[in-house]
C-alpha cells in the first residue's frame, strides 16, 4: 500500500486518510475521493491530502478484516459484517470460549497490520455476545500477509465456544455429629444455583457420615443413579489426600488426581474422576454465592472441557479471586457481577404517515412491481436482526394498514400526522420497551432499502464504542435509514416540524458513524410520480 500526502489535483480515486473539514461538509477518513471531491478541495484551497492507494497484490482492509476472521473461527462461533476494517465473532450458543493462546499470539506477531483480540480463555459467554474482534490497522493488508495469518489456522479455529450441556449433578454432603445444619444448607442451596445458571440440574442431593466408607457408599449411591458429575461437601475441609473425602472417593473405585489447587478462595478441592464421570470434592467457601475456584472447574465440566491436574496446576496466575467484585456470581441480581456485551436490542420505526403533497396520491399504497409501495421497506425490516418493527401511520391510515395486512407489523397511529414527520417519529418512540438499545428510524418510501443495509448499521452499532448514530452511504452520500442510540430518543421528543432527526447529526458529529453499502437504495425515495415511475421500471418481481 501507498500512504502518504500527495497534492490535491493527484488525489482523485486514492483512499482519504485523515479527515478533512471544510465549511460545507467534512469528508472522513476512508473515503474514496472522487473527481467532484477533488474539485470541493480545491475550490476551498485544500492543496494537499494524505491518501492510501492499493497496490498489487493488496487486499482492501473490510475483505482482509473478513478473511481472517473466518481462518479463526472454530464451532459455535457467527461473523459478523466486515466494516471499517473490522469484523466481529459471536458466540452462537451459552458457553465457554475456549481459545488457543499460544497461536493467538502468534498471528499477532505476524504482522502489525493484523490485531485479533478475543476475551479471556474459559470466559463464559452468552449466545450473541462478541468473543473476538479482528481489526485492521490500515486501509489494506498484503496478500502474503493474510496467507501467513491463514496458515496459523490449518488446524482449525483459534477460538471456539463450548456450549454447555445440560447434566444430572449429584451432591453429596456429609455430616458429623452435633454440627449446625446450616452449613450444609448454604452449601447446598449455592451448589444449585450454580449448576443451574450453566444449564444443569441438581438432580439429588444425599447425606452422609464423615467417615471414608460413608463417602464410599454415597458417591456410589449417586453414581448408580445416573448422575454425570458428583459433588462431595465435607463437613471438614480436605487438607490431604489421605483424608476422608479423597479417600472414601478412593474407596468407591474413583482415581483421585488432584488434592488442591492454586486458586484462592478455592485452595482445598479434590479432582477426581470414577471412570468417565468426574467426582469433585468442594472447597468450603461453596458455601458462599462468591466466585471461586470449583466455579472455573464446574463451568469446564459442564462444558465437556476435560480438567486434568496440569490445568489446575495452570489456574495460579490470575487466581487469586480475593476481593475482586467483578467476577461473575451465579446468584441473579447480585450487581457485583458484570453484564457481558450481547447483541444491541435495536427496533425499526417506519414512517408511513406523511400526506405525498408532491405525489397527488397516496405514494405508500401505490402499486410497484405487484404490491404496494410501503411494503417493500416493512418487509426488509422484518428480514432484519432489528425486532419489533413498528409502522406509523397517519394519511389514509386504513388504507395503509390494508396494505401491511398479513405482515407481523405492530401498527402506531399518529393522529397528527399534519405536525410532520417528527410527530410520526416521536409516536412511534413511544410504543418502544425499555429496553430497546437503539432504533432504525425507516422512511416508508424507500423500497430499495433491504434487510442487508439495515443489518450493517446494527452489526457496527456500539454506542460504548462511540458508535452511536448510524449512516449508510452510497459514494461518499449519506442516506437512510439512520440508527439512532437510546441516549438520543429524549432529544428526538422534543422535535417539531417535518425535518426529523437529522437536525441532531450536526450536533453529534462524534458519534456519527459511517456504513459505506454497495448500491443506492439508500438514497433512492419515491416522492414523485416520476419516481415512482422510475422504480417500476429498474424493480423485479416480488419474491
Amino acid at each position: 500500500m501507498i500512504f502518504g500526502e500527495v497534492d490535491t489535483a493527484q488525489a482523485e480515486g486514492a483512499i482519504l486518510a485523515h479527515a478533512v473539514r471544510l465549511p460545507s461538509q467534512v469528508l472522513k477518513k476512508g473515503r474514496r475521493l472522487l473527481a467532484e471531491d477533488v474539485a470541493l478541495l480545491q475550490a476551498e484551497g485544500v492543496r494537499s491530502v494524505t491518501v492510501a492507494r492499493l497496490e498489487s497484490g493488496d487486499v482492501a482492509e473490510d475483505a482482509a478484516a473478513r478473511a481472517v476472521a473466518e481462518a479463526i473461527a472454530g464451532s459455535s462461533i457467527d461473523l459478523g459484517r466486515a466494516f471499517t476494517g473490522r469484523c466481529n465473532l459471536f458466540a452462537s450458543v451459552h458457553g465457554l470460549a475456549v481459545v488457543d493462546r499460544a497461536r493467538v499470539d502468534a498471528l499477532n506477531r505476524v504482522d502489525e497490520a493484523v490485531t485479533v483480540a478475543t476475551v479471556a480463555p474459559f470466559d463464559v459467554v452468552e449466545a450473541g455476545q462478541m468473543v473476538t474482534t479482528v481489526k485492521i490497522i490500515p486501509f489494506a493488508v498484503a496478500g502474503t500477509v493474510l496467507e501467513r495469518c491463514r496458515a496459523l489456522a490449518t488446524d482449525g479455529g483459534l477460538i471456539r465456544v463450548q456450549g454447555f450441556r445440560p447434566t444430572e449433578v449429584g451432591l453429596l454432603l456429609t455430616t458429623i455429629p452435633g454440627a449446625p445444619d446450616r452449613g450444609l444448607d448454604l452449601a447446598a442451596e449455592n451448589v444449585r444455583a450454580r449448576v443451574a445458571a450453566l444449564g444443569s440440574r441438581l438432580a439429588r442431593t444425599t447425606t452422609c457420615p464423615h467417615r471414608a466408607e460413608a463417602v464410599a457408599g454415597g458417591v456410589n449411591r449417586l453414581l448408580d443413579s445416573g448422575c454425570g458429575v458428583v459433588l462431595v461437601f465435607g463437613a471438614v475441609s480436605t487438607l490431604d489426600r489421605r483424608d476422608v473425602v479423597p479417600a472414601g472417593i478412593a474407596a468407591a473405585g474413583g482415581a483421585v488426581e488432584h488434592v488442591g489447587m492454586p486458586v484462592d478462595p478455592g485452595n482445598l478441592l479434590v479432582l477426581a474422576r470414577h471412570g468417565h464421570v468426574p467426582v469433585i470434592g468442594l472447597p468450603g467457601c461453596v458455601r458462599s454465592p462468591k466466585f471461586n475456584g470449583f466455579d472455573w472447574v464446574l463451568q469446564r465440566l459442564l462444558a465437556g472441557v476435560p480438567v486434568g491436574g496440569a490445568d489446575l496446576a495452570a489456574m495460579g496466575v490470575g487466581g487469586l479471586l480475593k476481593e475482586i467484585p467483578e467476577r461473575p456470581q451465579p446468584r441473579a441480581g447480585d450487581d457485583s457481577a458484570p453484564v457481558p456485551r450481547k447483541p444491541p436490542k435495536v427496533t425499526a420505526i417506519v414512517l408511513a404517515a406523511g400526506r405525498s403533497r408532491r405525489m397527488g396520491a397516496n405514494k405508500l399504497t401505490s402499486d410497484l412491481a405487484g404490491r404496494p409501495l410501503v411494503t417493500y421497506v416493512a418487509r426488509a425490516a422484518l428480514a432484519s436482526k432489528a425486532a419489533p418493527v413498528v409502522v406509523v401511520t397517519g394519511f389514509e391510515a386504513d388504507a395503509v394498514r390494508a396494505a401491511l395486512t398479513g405482515l407481523d407489523v405492530a401498527l402506531v397511529h399518529n393522529p397528527d400526522f399534519a405536525k410532520g414527520m417528527s410527530a410520526s417519529l416521536i409516536a412511534g418512540l413511544a410504543n418502544l420497551a425499555d429496553d430497546i438499545d437503539g432504533a432504525l428510524v425507516c422512511l416508508g418510501d424507500m423500497p430499495r432499502v433491504t434487510a442487508d443495509h439495515l443489518d450493517r448499521l446494527i452489526a457496527a452499532f456500539d454506542p460504548a464504542a462511540g458508535r452511536a448514530i448510524g449512516v449508510p452511504t452510497f459514494q461518499g452520500k449519506r442516506g437512510n435509514p439512520v440508527l439512532w442510540a437510546r441516549r438520543f430518543f429524549p432529544r428526538i421528543r422534543g422535535l417539531t416540524g417535518d425535518v426529523g432527526a437529522r437536525a441532531l447529526i450536526g450536533e453529534h458529529a462524534d458519534l456519527v458513524y459511517e456504513v459505506p453499502v454497495e448500491d443506492d437504495g439508500v438514497l433512492f425515495d419515491v416522492d414523485t410520480p416520476e419516481r415512482l415511475a422510475r422504480a417500476k421500471e429498474q424493480a423485479s418481481t416480488p419474491p
